[in-house]
């Protein structure tokens, strides 16, 4: 499983918020219905030019049927079965949407769905994920419609788009400055009003939301757990994060969850080779 994403080194912990949507106080609204048309208003409200004909649209309309068929496969096979709530968020989620090299201001829907999942560039050293991959963490984090979920390392923003789609509210932090603010308003166009982006380091999470978090997911390889992620998951929540050398082979995705009393306990899962995570993790000698 192969998920990259490059992250530059921040000068601050706190910078600006890009992007705030009003507070999401019910399940998240359904996603409209989608079209050519729809594509094409969608990435013109986003500020994104595209010239994707309607033949190519529905090229990869087939495609993604048979995508989702791949990934409702690879979940049962890893899980033992795919969570219907997963499956319905990539059928909600239009993959196509969100290629896009930010760096060039180049749209690339037509890499959407391929048959062999695999990352894709998306500029300034970042990537959209490959689709197998994130269907796995989606499910690993096990998302409820009451959840309010932290994301360090929003990228080309479709997990948080998945996630969204569960859960009550959906945060994410994105290291690199140009991409966070390129990506922040993608998901208004699609009515995924429940999101809200910002650029920062990830290290020190989210401390303005109220509670903590349900799930934090980190979707860069860290050398250890940044401890105010641990301090920011709620009783009972969890931390889904790749720890492990950068550039190595080796990496490993961990599970930290914390039960009612406060106590945290780890288990190691599936090998993975992530980009490293940057900025005040590489400067600061991890905890003893």
């Amino acid at each position: 499983m192969s998920l990259t994403r490059r992250r530059f080194l921040a000068a601050s912990a706190s910078l600006p918020v890009v992007a705030t949507c009003a507070p999401a106080l019910a399940a998240p609204p359904p996603a409209p219905a989608w079209s050519h048309a729809a594509y094409l208003e969608a990435m013109r409200a986003s500020g994104r030019e595209t010239k994707l004909s309607e033949a190519s649209f529905r090229a990869i309309q087939a495609r993604r049927t048979k995508a989702l068929a791949t990934i409702q496969s690879f979940l049962r096979g890893r899980f033992g079965s795919a969570d219907p709530e997963v499956m319905r968020a990539f059928a909600e989620v239009p993959r196509e949407y969100f290629h896009y090299d930010y760096a060039g201001k180049r749209a690339t829907p037509g890499e959407a769905y391929e048959e062999n999942a695999k990352p894709w560039a998306i500029g300034f050293g970042s990537a959209l994920s490959d689709y197998l991959g994130q269907a796995y963490m989606t499910q690993v984090c096990q998302p409820k419609p009451d959840h309010v979920v932290l994301e360090i390392g929003t990228g080309s923003g479709f997990q948080a788009a998945l996630l969204s789609r569960i859960v009550r509210r959906q945060y994410s932090i994105e290291i690199i400055e140009p991409l966070g603010r390129g990506v922040a308003p993608i998901f208004a166009p699609l009515g995924f009003t429940n999101v809200e982006t910002r650029v920062g380091d990830g290290f020190f999470g989210w401390t303005e939301v109220d509670g903590g978090f349900d799930t934090i997911i980190v979707t860069c390889a860290a050398q250890y757990v940044p401890p105010p992620l641990l301090q920011q998951i709620k009783p009972g929540g969890r931390l889904v994060i790749p720890i492990g050398q950068p550039f190595r082979r080796g990496q490993f995705l961990y599970i930290y969850t914390k039960d009612a009393d406060g106590k945290v306990r780890s288990r190691k899962d599936v090998g993975v080779y992530f980009i490293p995570m940057t900025g005040t993790i590489q400067k600061t000698p991890a905890p003893k």
